[in-house]
């Protein structure tokens, strides 16, 4: 892989052929805008890095020396039809084409440069610090040439991120940028740049949080996530970025765990990559229903934000019990937890379900632990499952990958030995007595309905009425109602109990 990506890289008749690739009639409509402009359009950034490395780049990102908002609605008008997308948060001359699914870029030149090379030297890494003529790229008879002021080839070729002069100063989100790249291209950052990284961690808190949370839903995403935010924390920007997580650095833990609040946490995520890579590994019997689950949009992401974040709470609660013979508790940290990434989650203006799930998965993560504990000393009962999966709804399948992530986490020596065997065992027959008994009633209409206990009963709606309709959903998990007429017979002997009771306690 490595030869051939050398051997890509200094190939450049590749980049016609990538350029080609795209509709003639864009091609044809960015020389006339070009022409009409008299501009000479470069090819830059990512497209031209991506290219190189064999990649189809999202974008095509175009640079000229001035009047890029003006390009954009030229090309606009040449293809017929298109939309404008306003751009730049540190370019003040930027737009977006997005036409018949495609992207096209376009920037003006940085900081008042004279010409390209100036232009790409004030980028941030120097693979993105390359560009090639589009008029090279689509006319025969000239070979394309490729502008590399800062040695981004090599750089590529060594698989290095190198940043450009002053880039950090210049935008100081690049420094995440950086450790996105490095998680989804698989580069290592060269140690001057760490080092530079580290002399301006503090300027990140100047970087909108819009910015920094889709750079951090990026790592997330790849497939070296626990990698990358371990090296963010080794180098301190991870703690400018999510400070409540440095509060778990030496937090130490009992029992159950071989490392501190932190590590263990950190440890979480790299075991959650392994699960939604492979969960037949983890989970054999539950494997399909867990790649379903896994498949969904946005669902990857969302679950190793979990697993980081799941023991956010237990600095909070931490607690030395002197009638526990001093030892370290962490009660309530499951929604302590949850509270932080709700106010978390608003704070980085995530999406209200993506707020909503995280926490949710937080706040329930110990409920297969303890159902564990109570599978052990009696059979799994069928009300168990049901006040699981309705406390955990959709969530359900997530929460067990959460408790599989966390358990592997933890190699403490009060940890029992067959944890994760355990953990697998119980969803697959929570999963049977859900799909057997509890979907059959929760997906149909209840026997009976508030109406009718008004109609039949004489109740008046109150808190009753939620307590006698779960007791009844219940009941018909259990087998015990089957029919309308065993629904209003089961009321009967529930309401005959409650006056029993009532009377008594008279």
């Amino acid at each position: 892989m490595e030869e051939e990506r050398s051997n890509n890289l200094h190939d450049l008749t590749l980049l016609r052929l990538r350029m080609g690739s795209y509709p003639q009639r864009l091609i044809a409509g960015l020389l006339r805008v070009a022409e009409r402009h008299v501009l000479d359009f470069f090819v830059i950034g990512g497209t031209v890095r991506d290219w190189l490395l064999g990649r189809t780049p999202a974008d095509l990102d175009i640079t000229v020396a001035h009047d890029a908002v003006s390009c954009c609605r030229d090309l606009i008008a040449e293809l017929g039809r298109g939309t404008f997308v306003p751009l730049g948060c540190f370019e003040e001359d930027a737009g977006r084409v997005v036409w018949q699914g495609l992207t096209i870029d376009f920037s003006s030149f940085r900081q008042g440069a004279r010409d390209i090379e100036a232009d790409l030297g004030l980028r941030d890494y120097t693979i993105n610090a390359m560009g090639v003529s589009l008029a090279s790229l689509v006319d025969g008879s000239v070979a394309p040439c490729l502008i590399d002021p800062l040695h981004g080839v090599q750089d590529l070729e060594e698989g290095l991120l190198r940043a450009c002069p002053h880039a950090f100063v210049a935008d100081p989100l690049r420094m995440l940028r950086g450790y996105r790249l490095s998680a989804t291209l698989g580069f290592r950052i060269d140690e001057a740049t760490r080092t530079e990284i580290a002399q301006h961690v503090l300027l990140i808190r100047e970087v909108s949080v819009e910015r920094i949370s889709h750079e951090l839903d990026l790592i997330m995403d790849s497939d070296r996530a626990h990698t990358v935010i371990g090296e963010m924390a080794g180098i301190g920007l991870l703690w400018q970025i999510i400070p409540e997580l440095a509060r778990g650095m030496g937090v130490e833990q009992p029992g159950f765990h071989h490392l501190d609040v932190f590590h263990h946490s950190l440890a979480a995520l790299g075991f959650m990559e392994e699960i939604v890579a492979s969960p037949d590994r983890f989970y054999p019997e539950s494997a399909a229903e867990i790649k379903e689950y896994i498949a969904r949009p946005g669902m990857k992401v969302r679950l190793k934000w979990a697993a980081l974040l799941h023991d956010l709470g237990k600095p909070l609660t931490m607690d030395v019990r002197a009638d526990k013979d001093g030892r370290v508790t962490f009660y309530g940290h499951d929604q302590a937890g949850k509270d932080l990434v709700l106010k978390l989650g608003w704070e980085w203006r995530w999406s209200n379900e993506k707020r909503e799930r995280i926490a949710g998965l937080i706040g329930m993560h110990m409920q297969p632990f303890h159902l564990c504990n109570v599978r052990r000393e009696q059979p799994l009962s069928r009300k168990a499952c049901l006040n699981l999966s309705k406390k955990a709804e959709e969530n359900l399948i997530g929460l067990f990958l959460l408790a599989m992530s966390d358990s592997l986490a933890g190699k403490g020596e009060k940890k029992p030995p067959d944890m994760e065997a355990e953990l697998a065992g119980l969803l697959g027959e929570v999963l049977k007595i859900y799909e057997q008994y509890i979907q059959p009633v929760v997906k149909n209409p209840r026997l009976l309905s508030g109406q009718d206990l008004i109609a039949l009963f004489s109740l008046s709606p109150g808190p009753l009425f939620a307590k006698i309709l779960d007791a009844l959903q219940v009941a018909q998990v259990e087998g015990e109602v089957v029919s309308v007429e065993d629904a209003r017979q089961w009321v009967r002997q529930y309401l005959a109990q409650v006056q029993e009771v009532g009377g008594n306690e008279a």
